[in-house]
């Protein structure tokens, strides 16, 4: 089965264009970004560092000048240019042995330069640090290198020596930021890639956004977003109490979208008779078939369900559906009977030995995994590039920022492309694209 029909692979336009792929960020934070209103003249800015481990349940992140990031899992080390301008790059120390390396190494420029930065953890950041110990010793960063998994912390250096705090659940700071910054070393640079824009690297997240709505898995949804431009579905597939297959995120949001109060799972009869907010209207298997038969250049991605021949048997077009599957074995049967797979991020990343071959063995041509661990897996998504394996990210609009124009102009190419909760993708925001 090929995703890319000739009806819907035609190119947005014409041509190659430039876009820019950064996990780090370059940014100057001045008072109009932190104001839009009036303009504040800021003497002495100011960063707050909240590190949050595993077991606060909460996100970690830093804000400068008002503005806020959210961290992701690991280590985040945020280098100061000057005291407005910054860059930061996270570093997966808790799987990844090479970013803990590599993260080790920064350090050591970082201090040999005298370069001013603060770091902080966020979830479980000492797994694969700890090969890293002595040598974090040696550079003085003594409560780093005896770090516990599980623990939060943080340090600067803004008064000439190492600073650190750890604590078992949260540790914040609240810092001026030396007002006599100025380093111009850049320790995390872009790095640019290239792609040709077209509609078959979108995938309408839960049907797409609906007036403003989303994760609605509506008809209506459908309607809307096939009119902007997508032409790939993802729908979240789950059973009713009498085992029907019907499109919704889960039952609870459900319940919430349509203030049912009865027992969950409803029944099949009962999910058909509410509409989403009032408004819009559900969909069964039955409904999601004749929707895909009306629209031929349409293609079905799946969510939730894992048993890919009891969908596939009852899908109205096997070679319009794609199904994001979550086990080895449900990926071998898919592979076995036709049925083209989408590997998740979890059987993905538990794979032992050489994870293309593998992929390329089971005819798994895409892949969905989070955009928040692509900075730390760069090489990995280097050799699915190469292998022509599509990376899909979610997470989109899941963290302060990382919106659909971000991941456009930040990080497509790298990844194949995204599920978008909103179309984003006309040619006047490709004239905007770096």
């Amino acid at each position: 089965m090929k995703i890319a029909r000739q009806s819907f692979l035609q190119s947005i336009s014409k041509g190659l264009l430039y876009f820019l792929i950064s996990f780090s960020f370059i940014h100057t934070a001045t008072a109009a970004e932190t104001n839009k209103h009036t303009t504040v003249l800021i003497e002495s800015p100011i960063v707050e560092l909240n590190s949050n481990s595993f077991n606060a349940k909460k996100r970690s992140g830093f804000t400068i000048a008002g503005q806020s990031e959210d961290t992701g899992r690991g280590l985040t080390i945020i280098h100061f240019n000057s005291s407005k301008k910054f860059e930061h790059r996270t570093f997966d120390t808790h799987s990844n042995i090479e970013a803990s390396e590599k993260m080790v190494e920064v350090l050591e420029k970082m201090l040999s330069s005298n370069s001013k930065f603060a770091i902080l953890a966020h979830d479980s950041a000492a797994k694969s640090l700890i090969q890293q110990s002595g040598k974090l010793a040696e550079l003085g960063f003594l409560k780093l290198s005896t770090l516990k998994s599980r623990q939060a912390y943080i340090m600067h250096n803004f008064k000439g020596q190492i600073f650190e705090s750890v604590d078992d659940i949260t540790a914040t700071a609240k810092l001026n930021i030396p007002e006599n910054i100025s380093d111009n070393e850049i320790y995390f640079p872009r790095i640019r890639y290239e792609f040709e824009p077209n509609n078959n690297r979108y995938i309408a997240h839960a049907g797409g956004e609906v007036n403003g709505i989303k994760s609605t898995n509506t008809k209506d949804a459908l309607d809307q977003n096939y009119k902007k431009g997508f032409r790939l579905f993802e729908l979240d597939i789950i059973e009713t109490s009498d085992g029907k297959l019907v499109a919704a995120h889960d039952w609870k949001m459900w319940a919430r979208f349509t203030d049912y109060s009865g027992a969950l799972p409803p029944s099949h009869a009962e999910f058909m008779k509410h509409k989403i907010y009032g408004d819009y209207t559900t969909l069964d298997l039955k409904g999601i078939n004749a929707w895909f038969a009306a629209h031929p250049d349409a293609t079905l991605v799946t969510d939730k369900v894992n048993d890919p021949i009891a969908f596939a048997n009852q899908f109205v077009d096997k070679d319009r559906l794609v199904m994001e599957l979550f086990s080895q074995m449900a990926i071998e049967e898919a592979s076995r009977n036709g049925i083209q797979p989408m590997i998740s991020q979890t059987p993905l990343m538990k794979l032992k030995g050489n994870k293309i071959n593998y992929l390329q063995v089971n005819n798994v041509k895409y892949v969905a995994l989070s955009r928040r661990i692509i900075a730390n897996e760069t090489k990995l998504m280097l050799q699915l590039k190469e292998a022509g394996i599509k990376v899909y990210v979610y997470n989109v609009n899941f963290d302060p920022g990382k919106d659909e124009k971000y991941v456009q102009e930040n990080e497509i190419g790298l990844v194949y492309g995204m599920y978008a909760d909103k179309w984003v993708f006309d040619s006047e925001e490709k004239k905007l694209s770096k």
